[in-house]
């Protein structure tokens, strides 16, 4: 980011610091809202299955820095009201899940809930980017109830699995690494790698839907037997 504008945007911050932490409280608590809901979902699901259908859940308020870098990426001027227009991912969330058809079950479930509004959904799993990042993205819009008004926030929610946040990871590490010699042919072997996660997630489900089936098929000769 350029020095100048980063100053400048710092300042900008600064002669509305209440209003913008008010601001973040508010994503802050819309993010909670979600969580929460995942956690509600996670709990049942796994009552229901016999197992979680996700490993760990993350989340994140977008640093000021990067609130004002992505407000001049895009030709928008500092505002906290701007902010708020036109900003998805100031609230973000990241659930890793065991496999593929656990994405799909949670989202489903998730986007069931009546208080919540699907905003944006992008499907990075059924269609990589080119680099192959494979993950689903939703924009969703929630209330969240104050002292004295029921508002909505959105919150960006990131659904992977154990093995496409690893790549991801990676990935992410070397976007943002200067001066990396053979990048093209390392961005190769990323592409092939993200390949390889992906048939590899695949193989893990059938063997997991396989167990599932003979477990379930030996619970019912048993109870049959009795």
């Amino acid at each position: 980011m350029d020095t100048k504008a980063n100053y400048d945007g710092i300042l900008k911050l600064e002669d509305s610091a209440e209003e913008f932490r008010e601001l973040m409280m508010h994503y802050d608590c819309a993010m909670l809202e979600v969580k929460t809901k995942l956690e509600v979902l996670n709990k049942e699901l796994a009552l229901l299955n016999s197992r979680n259908p996700f490993e760990s859940i993350k989340c994140r308020i977008k640093s000021p820095e990067s609130i004002i870098g992505k407000l001049e990426r895009n030709g928008i001027p500092f505002s906290v009201e701007n902010i708020e227009k036109n900003l998805n991912d100031i609230a973000g969330i990241r659930v890793i899940c065991s496999f593929p058809e656990d994405i799909y079950m949670l989202v489903d479930c998730l986007l069931k809930q009546d208080d919540i509004i699907l905003i944006e959904k992008k499907d990075y799993i059924k269609n990589p980017k080119p680099n192959g990042y494979r993950s689903l993205h939703l924009i969703l819009d929630i209330p969240i109830f104050l002292t004295d008004e029921k508002k909505h926030m959105r919150v960006e929610v990131q659904f992977r699995t154990i093995a496409m946040d690893f790549w991801a990871s990676l990935e992410h590490k070397m976007k943002y690494k200067k001066d990396i010699q053979n990048a093209d042919s390392i961005s190769e072997e990323l592409k092939y790698c993200a390949d390889l996660i992906s048939q590899l997630d695949r193989r893990m489900e059938q063997i997991r839907n396989r167990i599932d089936s003979n477990t379930t098929y030996k619970a019912y000769g048993a109870i049959k037997s009795e």
